[in-house]
């Protein structure tokens, strides 16, 4: 096999791909097939173990007549030191829209063949995703509640979490969590102290509240819905000043 960076054609110049000889035009792609690029590449970027990276569009020299690139791929980070080129992708990623089924089926099994251990297929027209079988020779379909895990992957990604966009953004939020993303943990700790401080404000206006009805209790003043419902919007600090005014004045304040 030729190395993985030894090009047929020239990568960033041309939008020539070649499969098994055959010359291909990489066409701009309409909505369809766009839109779930890029989804495909929002949830594999952040779900890309430590020591690897996700990539979009990488030309691969796939074999001796092939040099294509997928839509998304993982592979190990830095130089293989084997071959002194990049390493082979373990995980690919296509968006199949227009592409006859020869097409992708081609492509997988180059891919394979050279060495990439998995190739996904996101069929957008009937909403399946697929995974090549070397060993049949066929596209597997996931179930739909199913999940693809992977070593290159940090956590396993719901397959929904490529077809469906809050789906998506959920599992990405699931996948940084798990990296320890400083920011979301930052975002976290904020949240907590808020909860705390509002729990602890909750908990001082009980309290005050109970205070309220022992001392007026204690003191013989009658607390009814009027009275209650005077208490209902007040926060601590009015809350602490009626106490006070109780104490002193030994009544319910009319003003």
């Amino acid at each position: 096999m030729p190395k993985v960076d030894d090009h047929l054609v020239v990568p960033e110049t041309t939008r020539d791909e070649l499969v098994r000889g055959r010359k291909v035009i990489a066409q701009p792609a309409a909505p369809p097939h766009a839109d779930r690029h890029a989804q495909v590449d929002y949830v594999i970027q952040a779900h890309a173990a430590p020591g690897y990276v996700a990539s979009s569009d990488l030309l691969t020299r796939v074999g001796p007549g092939s040099d294509f690139a997928t839509d998304t791929s993982v592979r190990r980070e830095g130089i293989d030191p084997e071959t002194g080129s990049r390493y082979l992708e373990e995980l690919a990623f296509e968006v199949v829209s227009t592409q006859s089924m020869r097409d992708i089926t081609e492509r997988a099994e180059d891919l394979t063949n050279r060495g990439v251990r998995r190739m996904i297929a996101i069929f957008v027209k009937d909403g399946t995703i697929r995974e090549w079988s070397r060993e049949r020779q066929d596209w597997l379909t996931f179930p739909a509640d199913g999940v693809l895990d992977d070593p290159t992957l940090v956590r396993p990604v719901a397959v929904r979490a490529l077809l469906d966009a809050v789906v998506a953004d959920n599992a990405v939020v699931d996948a940084l969590e798990r990296k320890a993303n400083p920011r979301l943990a930052e975002l976290g700790a904020r949240q907590h102290e808020a909860g705390l401080e509002k729990g602890l404000e909750v908990g001082l206006e009980k309290g005050l509240g109970v205070a309220i009805e022992v001392a007026c209790e204690l003191l013989g003043i009658s607390i009814g819905p009027r009275e209650r419902a005077q208490l209902e919007p007040l926060d601590a600090t009015a809350l602490e000043a009626l106490l006070a005014r109780l104490k002193s004045e030994r009544a319910w304040p009319t003003d």
